[in-house]
């Protein structure tokens, strides 16, 4: 894909809306073919008849929305990937839920729209073409200052439980996730993700020290020490050992 020109689909219930976002992608040479729809349901008709490696597409349309459109093409054997365009920013959560390529907001701006097209093009290529931070590196949507952003998994140093929610801390900055620290871990486990605490997770390449005093067991990741329970303690050491005995 990363040499082949990408094939498209723009959903947007909005006219204006629809033709900026086509003038855009038309000014991209990743971009090939364009399809156009004014709603779900259109998008979706398409999506069965045509093979796709992309779709552009709202959230807010009348009838099958954009992420009912998404829930459907989860199921697809082989489904598109999907950038949702949107003026809103509180669906970012299930955007991600969903594994949306990428959450761009209204008004769109070219270099926005370029860089969503890039992760597009990253996600599609070969792994013999990315590099093993791109291909195997997630991207979690967050919320900051009422701007939805996207944060690396591999920049994320541990999270702490909150309650239904996980922050994720990340160097100098955290960031609030409404995903719970159970889903995390399963899904980060492969990542080098492992639990030390009941509320805690740890990723083990960002762990600098591991200190023993009085029985119990904390670990430095940059300039934080956080607590390690007695029952992951020796799991942990098992890990670090081995993580280290790999490098």
């Amino acid at each position: 894909m990363a040499d082949t020109p990408l094939r498209a689909l723009v959903a947007d219930d909005e006219e204006p809306a629809l033709a900026e976002l086509v003038y855009l992608l038309q000014q991209d040479p990743r971009i090939g073919s364009l399809r156009t729809a004014s709603d779900g349901a259109e998008a979706l008709k398409i999506l069965q008849d045509t093979d796709l490696d992309v779709v552009f597409c709202d959230i807010k349309m009348p009838g099958l929305d954009g992420i009912d459109l998404a829930r459907v093409l989860s199921k697809f054997a082989s489904r598109p990937q999907i950038v949702f365009v949107t003026a809103y920013d509180e669906h970012a959560v299930a955007a991600f839920d969903l594994e949306a390529t990428d959450y761009v907001m209204k008004p769109v701006r070219q270099e926005r729209l370029a860089e969503a097209v890039r992760r597009v093009v990253t996600q599609g290529a070969p792994v013999g073409l990315q590099s093993p931070e791109e291909s195997d590196d997630e991207v979690i949507a967050v919320e900051l200052a009422g701007v939805t952003r996207f944060v690396q998994r591999s920049t994320v140093r541990y999270v702490e439980a909150q309650g239904d929610y996980a922050r994720l801390h990340t160097g100098q900055n955290s960031h609030l996730v409404r995903i719970p620290l159970s889903t995390l871990e399963e899904r980060w486990r492969d990542a080098g993700f492992t639990r030390i605490h009941r509320s805690t997770l740890v990723a083990l390449q960002h762990v600098d020290e591991m200190r023993v005093d009085g029985g119990r067991c904390s670990v430095r990741v940059g300039e934080d020490w956080l607590p390690v329970s007695r029952r992951h303690t020796r799991e942990l050491r098992d890990l670090l050992v081995r993580s280290t005995s790999l490098k």
